[in-house]
């Protein structure tokens, strides 16, 4: 593998506009961090508004041309950079290791996660279809066509740097569209990597764009304004989220939102408390707790609330706390202060109200932004840990006794992305997959996300689906045509 500093010295620190590097408006920079020793780790471009616009020109310069471009050619770059990308796992890797913080085996499976849609979406880009037909009245031959929407916007997150980039981009260009993507400012080397890679796998110039910014609503605001940007897309909090539908409503743009989450994740008293638990684990502690899918609200049927608190807690104090890129370490740093700062004040406040911590609890002294994995038990209803996105690792157990209370507090929240249900009751299963309000549900897994698979929630969790058959179709526009019978 390569060296951390072989390897960050490698990486661009330029913007990526219409197939050039360069340098941000005025020079401006900023400096990426390592969360787990809170030093700079690179000092990269910080594009202005004007930089922003500069990226959409390229673009749409290149829309056309990309849209024109045989099927099986996008296809074949896509699978280029597939294999690319496995080709330097380990590097890639470590690189989203030093700029997030997660454990480096974690880092590993998100590039293996994060290049399936590559993989997928260089497969679907040759099966866009549409169909022809005669009209029932047979005056007519009907001919319905799949087109591009044509340029896009991306803003991605922090906490899957690769994946969030990938999930987007990949059925983007299968579909025949150009992007302009903004990655988070907190995690932005990870994107610039992959970009490279697309780079060096035949993608022309100005069909994928790179503008990492501090200044994210100035350089956003007049990119979702433009007439020529046909597709907004954003993976981040319902807030932001809210404001960015609002923007995109003056150009009636096509929006797909990944918004925020707060999962259930109900045990009921068959369930196999084997997988439950090892279910748990997955669902609350990977990516350190932050992820939208993580599992915010243990929803555990009263008769078996202690032994599950019980074994949890085992399970919890065996984590090994430190820098993600050290052999053994399953909790890396969560991104910055403020996000020990929410990890602690949810804990404070159900401790309060009378829940009961069995392990953890408490910020990290020292160098990094680290918070104890924690175990909360006997939390009330009127717990904001039930209420808001936990973003850290912190499992907080409630209880119920039957089977409609338990979908009442599953269901009682804004929030509907994924949910997880444990039992080893069939009927029971398949009813909760009618009655929860989510997106996505794991009945008995704890990890649920695939490539293959249609991602996405209701209600204030987000519109839209990314992945599977549907995430091609959110880069398409239907287009009906009538010919005379001849």
């Amino acid at each position: 593998m390569t060296t951390e500093q072989e390897l960050l010295a490698s990486i661009p620190t330029g913007l990526y506009i219409g197939g050039e590097w360069r340098d941000a408006e005025g020079g401006k920079t900023f400096d990426v961090t390592d969360p787990s020793t809170g030093k700079t780790i690179a000092t990269i471009a910080d594009a202005s508004a004007a930089d922003g616009v500069a990226a959409l020109d390229a673009a749409v310069a290149a829309q056309d041309e990309w849209a024109a471009t045989p099927p099986r050619t996008r296809s074949n770059i896509l699978r280029k950079a597939f294999d690319l990308l496995q080709e330097r796992k380990q590097d890639i890797a470590l690189l989203m290791t030093l700029e997030m913080g997660k454990p480096l085996a974690e880092s590993v499976g998100e590039i293996t996660y994060g290049g399936e849609f590559l993989r997928w979406f260089s497969e679907e880009a040759v099966r866009i279809t549409g169909r022809y037909g005669l009209n029932p009245e047979g005056t007519g031959h009907m001919i319905v066509s799949q087109l591009p929407v044509g340029p896009c916007y991306f803003i991605t997150p922090w906490n899957f740097p690769l994946a969030m980039a990938t999930r987007k981009i990949a059925p983007a260009l299968a579909a025949g569209c150009t992007v302009v993507v903004k990655p988070a400012a907190l995690t932005p080397l990870t994107t610039i990597a992959f970009v490279k890679i697309l780079e060096e796998a035949g993608l022309p110039k100005g069909v994928v764009n790179v503008v990492q910014t501090t200044s994210s609503g100035p350089v956003s605001e007049p990119i979702i304004a433009d007439p020529r940007l046909r597709k907004l897309s954003f993976t981040g909090s319902t807030g932001v989220g809210k404001k960015l539908i609002a923007q995109a409503a003056e150009g009636v743009l096509r929006t797909s939102m990944e918004l925020g989450g707060n999962a259930p994740f109900v045990v009921f008293e068959d369930a196999d408390l084997d997988k439950a638990v090892d279910g748990a684990i997955a669902a609350k502690f990977r990516n350190i707790g932050q992820a939208c899918t993580a599992a915010n609200r243990f929803i555990v049927h009263s008769a078996v609330a202690e032994e599950f608190a019980r074994r949890v807690t085992e399970r919890v104090q065996g984590f090994s706390i430190g820098r993600g890129t050290e052999e053994g370490v399953t909790i890396g740093p969560l991104i910055d202060e403020k996000a020990v700062g929410k990890a602690e004040e949810l804990v404070n406040d159900a401790v309060s109200k009378g829940a009961t911590v069995t392990t953890g609890g408490n910020p990290i002294e020292g160098d990094g932004t680290f918070f104890e994995p924690t175990v909360v038990t006997g939390v009330t209803r009127d717990a904001q840990i039930l209420r808001e996105e936990i973003f850290g690792p912190v499992l907080a157990i409630a209880t119920f006794d039957t089977e409609d209370e338990a979908v009442h507090l599953a269901n009682d929240t804004e929030y509907g992305l994924v949910s997880y249900v444990f039992t080893e009751n069939l009927g029971r299963g398949h009813r909760m997959i009618d009655r929860l309000e989510t997106g996505m549900m794991g009945l008995n897994v704890g990890v649920i996300s695939n490539a293959a698979a249609p991602f996405g929630g209701v209600k204030q969790s987000g519109v839209g689906r990314e992945g599977g058959f549907e995430g091609i179709h959110e880069y398409l526009s239907t287009k009906y045509t009538l010919t005379p019978v001849s």
